[in-house]
């Protein structure tokens, strides 16, 4: 096999373009058999597996920058960069990463797991570049939906304006994980369409070139004539008045047109826009048929395209979905809002039963934001449906225009806590500590599904200013449902288990059940602490705080959050803002520093979120026994 030889970017500078295409056919073959036991990114991996030979067969990495976006799109040059035999640990505890990760190699320079940012990765490297005095080559690659994110938008304003050398590799296969929406998608798909374009823009070019330069006022009319006509023929138009040269579009599946593309981008001066059109999850008929479905997912059976998946209770993210559902068909005020998730966030029956009431914005988290606080505004009930990980960037929208304004706006957090696999980037471990310090903010977390449900009855019934449901990407416990959702009284805890002497405060179903293992195994040894569902991270139950402080309790607090500014701190600072120093309080939670990629459980046992930690912690608060003299 080709690729048993390739085992550096140097190796495939060999090939022909022949070999090249027999290569691209085996490194699909090779994603499709090991994804099948990792899971990981299959569809965006084989989509760009012609793409990413011809920018390592043109470019010279790491010298020249490749910056992916988001960076789930890069196995492929993983595999190129000596990577491939360390592929059976893809997303494993302490193997590969599913994106792009510095540590593993010099040809990595950027790192991401947010759409949206490579633009402006690629503007600083190539100032840096230029102020250095360098020549190397820098080049974005982004997806037509990465490229609907404002912040690419304000990137390529300063790209053009500048005029910087660097190349822009659109990869555009008309899906982010959903299918894209919005304005700018619709016109990529009518440059994707045209099958007149490169035939209307040569017959241009070779127009102007006949007319006679007879001094300069004929020049500047030609080139007055040339920026009128391109109006009428030229696709791509928006981007060279941007400030980019554009080429395109590109045939991504054609190594030889890519290679050719690649050289006559190479001669222009200033920014370039490379115009590329795949097919999202080539080379295996299951993911070309629903890319969404196999935008990223889990183990899988390669014959019939099934996913192998764990039987049990249903998700967190599907009792949200099914929820809504049932409190829209009675409030015709609830409108679904999602950046571009309505699968991951459970939202495809909502937008199946009212399609009119489900809004996609593409991802623009920002505007999503604030669109919400507008509808609330006008008297309609909005939900925005996002991850943890994702809702960090529209922090300054949640802060200025939602909390700021008292708006009636719902978060509906998934992926609270530890998300797996997808690591550092995705974690949702910091949305508590973020939120709970803005003005007006209430914050809950479910210890069941059944509860979920009805925090989301509180939720809807609220009309007082913004409140949050966060909830983990887990399965439900399987618990019994209410027949009718109930709303939970703001600012209320629950005990639910007796103890004495010591109390652990549980923030949400993971935690709480961390808080049930801990004490049975206290059971043999005498101890019977009490454990809380410590449901409202904001408001706290003061008046439960109240009671343990008088009753003598010393506090462990548990929460798969950030513990620097979390729940926890809530706590000491309700304690210490009335000058109460008598109990002990210990918040354990997630250490100071980014957490890798992983199973949850073992996510938790890195930092120490486990029964047998918690055990110590509490017995380390017991008075010290007085030594005989």
């Amino acid at each position: 096999m080709l690729l048993n030889q390739i085992n550096s970017p140097a190796d495939l500078k060999k090939l022909t373009v022949s070999e090249m295409e027999t290569l691209a056919a085996e490194i699909r073959g090779f994603l499709i058999e090991k994804l099948s036991r990792t899971g990981g990114h299959l569809a965006p991996n084989l989509g760009v597996v012609e793409l990413t030979l011809a920018l390592h067969y043109m470019f010279d990495s790491p010298t020249d920058k490749f910056i992916f976006d988001v960076g789930h799109q890069s196995y492929v040059h993983k595999i190129l960069t000596g990577r491939k035999e360390r592929f059976d640990t893809l997303r494993k505890y302490k193997g590969l990463c599913g994106y792009v990760k510095m540590s593993e190699s010099e040809h990595d320079v950027w790192e991401a797991g947010h759409s949206s940012t490579s633009l402006s990765a690629a503007m600083g490297m190539a100032i840096s570049r230029d102020l250095k005095g360098e020549d190397n080559k820098i080049v974005a690659i982004i997806g037509d939906g990465a490229l609907t994110g404002g912040m690419a938008l304000e990137a390529m304003n300063h790209i053009g304006h500048e005029r910087k050398n660097l190349t822009v590799v659109l990869n555009d296969n008309e899906m982010s994980i959903a299918p894209n929406v919005g304005a700018l998608h619709n016109y990529l798909s009518k440059i994707r369409t045209d099958k007149h374009y490169h035939k209307a823009k040569e017959e241009l070019e070779g127009l102007l070139k006949r007319i006679p330069a007879i001094g300069g006022t004929l020049a500047k009319t030609a080139e007055r004539l040339k920026d009128s006509l391109k109006y009428l023929f030229v696709s791509g138009v928006w981007f060279e008045e941007l400030g980019f040269t554009y080429f395109g579009p590109v045939d991504g599946h054609n190594l030889s047109q890519l290679l050719e593309t690649f050289r006559q981008a190479e001669k222009v001066n200033g920014p370039v826009l490379i115009h590329v059109i795949t097919v999202k999850g080539k080379g295996y008929s299951p993911a070309e048929e629903d890319s969404q479905a196999w935008h990223g997912g889990g183990p899988y059976k390669i014959e019939s395209g099934e996913y192998v998946k764990a039987v049990g209770p249903k998700m967190y993210t599907e009792i949200f979905g099914d929820a809504l559902i049932e409190l829209a068909e009675k409030d015709e005020r609830i409108v679904a809002v999602t950046p571009a998730m309505p699968s991951g966030s459970g939202l495809l029956k909502f937008a199946d039963k009212f399609p009119k009431r489900m809004i996609d914005v593409g991802i623009a988290e920002q505007h999503a934001a604030t669109l919400c606080a507008a509808l609330a505004l006008e008297g309609m009930k909005p939900v925005f449906a996002v991850y943890s990980t994702f809702m960090q960037r529209s922090y300054d929208q949640i802060v200025h225009d939602i909390c700021r304004q008292n708006t009636n706006v719902v978060f509906a957090i998934d992926r609270a806590g530890f998300v797996g696999a997808d690591g550092e980037t995705h974690q949702g471990v910091y949305d508590i500590a973020f939120m709970r310090s803005i003005p007006n903010m209430v914050l809950m977390m479910p210890k069941d599904e059944n509860e979920l449900r009805n925090m989301m009855k509180t939720a809807i019934d609220y009309n007082e200013g913004p409140i949050a449901v966060r909830y983990p990407r887990l399965n439900g416990l399987g618990v019994k449902m209410d027949k009718t959702m109930k709303p939970i009284p703001i600012g209320t805890w629950e005990t639910v288990r007796e103890g004495e002497k010591f109390a652990i405060l549980a923030a949400g179903a993971p935690m709480l059940e961390l808080a049930q293992q801990t004490a049975e195994l206290l059971k043999t040894e005498g101890i019977q602490p009490r454990i809380v569902n410590a449901r409202f991270l904001k408001p706290l139950d003061e008046n439960m705080l109240m009671e343990l402080y008088e009753g003598g309790y010393h506090m462990l607090t548990l929460e798969e959050g950030a513990v620097r500014g979390g729940f926890g701190s809530a706590v000491l600072e309700f304690y210490a803002e009335r000058g109460l120093y008598g109990v002990k309080v210990k918040p354990i939670g997630i250490p100071d520093y980014f957490v890798e990629h992983g199973s949850p459980k073992e996510q938790r046992q890195e930092v120490g979120l486990t029964p047998e930690r918690i055990v110590t912690e509490l017995k380390s608060m017991l008075p010290r026994r007085r030594q005989r003299a």
